[in-house]
């Protein structure tokens, strides 16, 4: 079991195979284990490093609050203390919004980067379905943006089984879903906050970047599925619109969970993407 001290957390983390490091930033709610559709392919010609966010996994799971500037603190102190001056960094969802916030703060650390169905910040379509999540579970959310939930009623399987019809297609959910929730069974045993979770959410919904896209100077992909529920892809058109130079690449019919549904589609762009940087 490999752990580094960055700052005020211990961050769990592995790493596969050699060659250019690659690091790896997963989203909401989920740890390293979500990367297992990738890491046989990206290993095999990268240095890949997958760790888990704060409040995840094997990862520290302090109750909040948290920022995604603090989070990509986390990322690049971890780079630091594994002797990695610059890396290819991927994110996805939440990821992609640390990987933002990694390459605006630490752009000396980024050689490439590629932001996976993920927003500059939340626009009405989000917090609408944000809004419709917390009462799903119980909560609300005032017209300020608050949300107020009572943490004692909520299990983890009740924010799973929100969150999955939004992530993957029906038909992807009737035939893996047994797969999935023995994934996310499996993360379970690490122990889970759900005021971690909910501390992963505020950081979410306070994310922008928007104005300072324009800033970032790695190489840049943004890549997103074009049946995404969760995060809508014209977010990705913003991000490749405000990025100099950036390039933007649709999967057709790709839902928010596409590294998992459609893995050789998203791993293709990825490493035809790294191998051009």
């Amino acid at each position: 079991m490999s752990t580094v001290t960055v700052g005020d957390v211990e961050l769990f983390y592995e790493e596969h195979g050699n060659g250019d490091p690659l690091l790896l930033v997963m989203g909401l709610a989920a740890d390293s284990t979500a990367w297992l559709f990738q890491l046989p392919a990206f290993s095999e010609c990268y240095r890949t490093i997958v760790f888990d966010n704060r409040g995840v996994g094997r990862s520290s799971k302090p109750a909040g609050p948290y920022t995604i500037r603090q989070m990509a603190d986390d990322a690049a102190g971890l780079l630091a203390a594994l002797g990695i001056d610059r890396a290819h960094v991927v994110g996805v969802s939440m990821g992609g919004m640390i990987a933002q916030e990694l390459a605006l703060q630490h752009p000396e650390r980024v050689r490439s980067l590629v932001l996976a169905c993920t927003y500059p910040e939340p626009d009405e379509d989000v917090r609408l379905g944000r809004a419709n999540s917390m009462a799903q579970l119980g909560g609300t959310v005032d017209a300020s943006g608050a949300a107020s939930i009572d943490m004692a009623t909520l299990d983890p399987m009740m924010i799973f089984s929100t969150l999955l019809p939004k992530v993957f297609s029906p038909t992807f959910l009737q035939t893996q879903l047994p797969t999935l929730m023995q994934l996310f069974g499996g993360a379970l045993q690490w122990g889970f906050s759900i005021e971690a979770i909910m501390a992963q959410v505020d950081a979410v919904m306070s994310h922008k970047t928007t104005d300072r896209l324009r800033h970032i100077t790695a190489p840049t992909l943004a890549l997103t599925g074009d049946s995404d529920l969760l995060i809508p892809p014209a977010n990705s058109d913003i991000i490749a619109k405000e990025i100099p130079g950036a390039q933007l690449v649709k999967i057709p019919g790709g839902t928010h969970g596409f590294n998992f549904e459609t893995p050789d589609l998203f791993n293709q762009a990825v490493l035809d993407f790294l191998a051009a940087h």
